[in-house]
């Protein structure tokens, strides 16, 4: 008798996992690995079509792991605990900083909509209509397209690597039709890499896509994971304005408990009630100025 087939897509307990052969497959040539790209990013396409997958919760985390990428390129020694420091940690009037600035840059390009207006507010020192004359450089498929993008900006203002990297990124969502940049070609590209060009550069950012793609299928699926649990365990909180500090949980990499919309003690007492049942965890190993994430 016939069996029926399991449907991942639908199933609520999981999400679909990127096909073995395009992690095992190792693959040289550019038709290669243009293919391999082009199937993990369907498949991602896919988990992140789901209504269930924490979506801002997903791009603020690979904004943070963007921004390390970059400050990384930059040869600044600041990672991901130094990161979270500079962004939740900074006070009215502070500097951000190099590294925080990239951070910046990075958060103002994934929170909103991909648009021109969007990308000037993230890259404040380009003029909108250099922006978007730089965005319809790229033509063809989206990874080509975003690997044009790339070359030209960097050609254009060598020193520009995080602009080059976030308009690439805008430019493969576009293509993709997302409504806002999820960064996988910063995470997954090298330093080196940015040097390239023509068919070399089209090669590493195929194969940038490929890696960044496997690994945020897997970053969804644990947040997924992460995310239900926080919200099976909201209605066991008690305090006023609990909901709203829950959905900054779910929507933030990071949370300051000052950060909540909650007096001070209650905000302390909810991130260590989250704590204990096993929402969320605690990031900083301090004692003080602590910061919580799913």
């Amino acid at each position: 008798m016939p069996f029926a087939r399991p449907d991942h897509i639908s199933d609520l307990d999981t999400l679909p996992r990127m096909p073995p052969w395009v992690t095992s497959v190792r693959s040289e040539t550019l038709e290669d690995v243009a293919f391999l790209s082009g199937a993990a990013l369907s498949h991602l396409h896919l988990v992140l079509g789901r209504e269930d997958v924490p979506h801002a919760l997903i791009r603020d985390r690979l904004t943070l792991r963007a921004t390390e990428a970059c400050v990384t390129f930059s040869g600044r020694p600041d990672r991901v605990r130094e990161l979270r420091d500079l962004l939740h940690l900074l006070r009215p009037g502070d500097l951000p900083g190099p590294a925080g600035e990239i951070y910046l840059s990075w958060r103002r390009a994934t929170e909103r909509a991909v648009s021109v207006k969007a990308l000037g507010r993230a890259l404040p020192t380009f003029e909108p209509g250099q922006i978007a004359t730089w965005l319809n450089t790229g033509q063809g498929t989206p990874v080509p397209r975003a690997a044009t993008v790339l070359e030209t900006v960097l050609r254009e203002a060598p020193r520009a690597d995080v602009p080059a990297l976030v308009l690439a990124e805008a430019s493969l969502a576009q293509s993709l039709r997302w409504k806002h940049v999820v960064p996988l070609l910063a995470p997954g590209l090298k330093r080196a890499d940015l040097r390239k060009q023509g068919d070399d550069l089209r090669l590493a950012c195929h194969r940038a896509v490929v890696a960044s793609a496997v690994e945020t299928t897997r970053l969804a699926a644990d947040l997924t994971r992460r995310a239900e649990h926080v919200k099976a365990v909201a209605p066991k909180l008690r305090a006023k304005g609990a909901g709203a500090a829950v959905e900054m949980f779910l929507t933030h990499d990071a949370v300051a408990a000052a950060e909540l919309p909650l007096p001070p003690r209650a905000a302390r007492r909810l991130c260590d009630r989250l704590v204990d049942l096993g929402a969320v965890r605690e990031l900083t190993g301090r004692d003080t100025f602590r910061l919580y994430g799913v």
